[in-house]
């Protein structure tokens, strides 16, 4: 069950995420902008992706990876500011982290 956890959480948050990419098309722009919009709007899923395919190979490596997103997420984003910000975007990555880093811990225990 840990094992799983922290790469369906990881996936949901990506979907998360990506929903904030939307609202491009609210701006009216031109259909190469609005391309072009959502795509630097999907950074962050882009990179949340590379992480999480990162932390499936190796969790230790990657429960580092999400612990430091979330410190780049709240200094990036500003969710500092507000706590809800912070509940909604900060948190979930260092829980993420957090279960990444408990199943490389409970891997290597077994596998000594």
């Amino acid at each position: 069950m840990l094992t799983w956890t922290p790469r369906i959480l990881a996936i949901l948050y990506i979907g998360f995420i990506s929903i904030f990419a939307f609202d491009v098309f609210d701006q009216g722009y031109f259909l190469w902008e609005t391309i072009l919009a959502l795509f630097m709007h999907l950074i962050p899923s882009y990179i949340l992706i590379g992480a999480t395919v990162l932390a499936w190979k190796r969790p230790k490596l990657g429960g580092i990876g999400f612990l430091l997103l979330s410190i780049v997420f709240t200094l990036f984003f500003k969710t500092y500011q507000a706590v809800v910000n912070f509940t909604l975007v900060s948190v979930p990555l260092l829980i993420i982290g957090a279960l990444f880093l408990a199943d490389a811990s409970l891997r290597s225990r077994f596998t000594r």
